[in-house]
């Protein structure tokens, strides 16, 4: 495939943040259990990815803006690009050495997001979009999975914890979608949730609660590999109201439908 200057940049950033996280990662499960040490440590790390980031971004494009987790928004020269950055989605998961983290890096243009990166550096697997090129995965072509009926799918969701989401609604939702699929998971990660659902891995994914940095480039991803992605009134304010539902065209209106029904008693 053939990659914009403007997207190497992107896979170079996020390549780059994501051999700094394998390093640390291979220690961080040496590390003794407990929330004082690895805790610290894996912000050290998510520090460390976002200073890469940061750096090469800067670098390449000077006048762009920035929306990330650690540093928040960052005005720019020029307000019409921003950079949209989450240099660690699966923070419990590299905390406890589970291989399903990511770097996402996203390129809004006036409010439309134009190009983006996932980069799980675990498994080494790059995902990658630009607006109107399509969706790949390590260099090949992306689509989403084609089954048309809820009760043949495996959907991907995010499990509200300790201190996080509404407890009681997320309840309601997933006793709806339960009994309507053949399977549920809950990777630990958004970004690569939706890279999953871009790459037909997983039928389609519901979640609330999120922010901007962990769907923006999973958003266009999915949408260039043929699928659907919206909040979960079936509007547009994703990256707003940290809500998304996505699937196939078929997937996506019939998990919409499930997620919002109200509970049968």
């Amino acid at each position: 495939m053939a990659r914009s200057a403007l997207l190497n940049v992107m896979v170079q950033a996020a390549m780059k943040a994501g051999r700094s996280l394998s390093r640390d990662f291979g220690e961080v499960q040496n590390l003794q259990v407990s929330m004082k040490g690895p805790g610290d440590y894996v912000s050290q790390a998510d520090r460390k990815a976002e200073d890469i980031i940061f750096a090469e971004l800067s670098r390449a494009r000077p006048g762009y803006g920035f929306l990330m987790e650690e540093r928040g928004a960052v005005s720019g020269d020029d307000d019409q690009h921003r950079w949209i950055v989450d240099p660690l989605d699966g923070t419990t998961n590299f905390l406890h050495g589970i291989p399903l983290f990511s770097v996402s890096v996203a390129l809004e243009r006036q409010g439309q997001i134009v190009a983006g990166v996932v980069y799980n550096p675990a498994m080494d697997e790059l995902y990658t979009a630009e607006r109107g090129g399509g969706a790949f995965v390590n260099d090949r072509r992306l689509r989403v999975a084609a089954r048309t009926k809820l009760t043949d799918t495996v959907i991907g969701c995010g499990v509200p914890h300790l201190g996080r989401g509404h407890h009681g609604n997320f309840l309601i939702e997933l006793r709806n979608v339960m009994g309507e699929v053949s399977g549920i998971r809950r990777m630990g990660s958004a970004a690569l949730d939706l890279a999953y659902v871009a790459a037909g891995r997983m039928d389609g994914f519901w979640e609330t609660g999120l922010s901007a940095w962990d769907i923006a480039a999973g958003i266009l991803l999915i949408r260039e590999a043929g699928g659907f992605v919206s909040d979960v009134g079936g509007g547009q304010t994703m990256l707003e109201s940290g809500a998304v539902v996505a699937g196939n065209e078929a997937i996506h209106r019939a998990l919409l439908k499930t997620v919002t029904k109200p509970l049968k008693a």
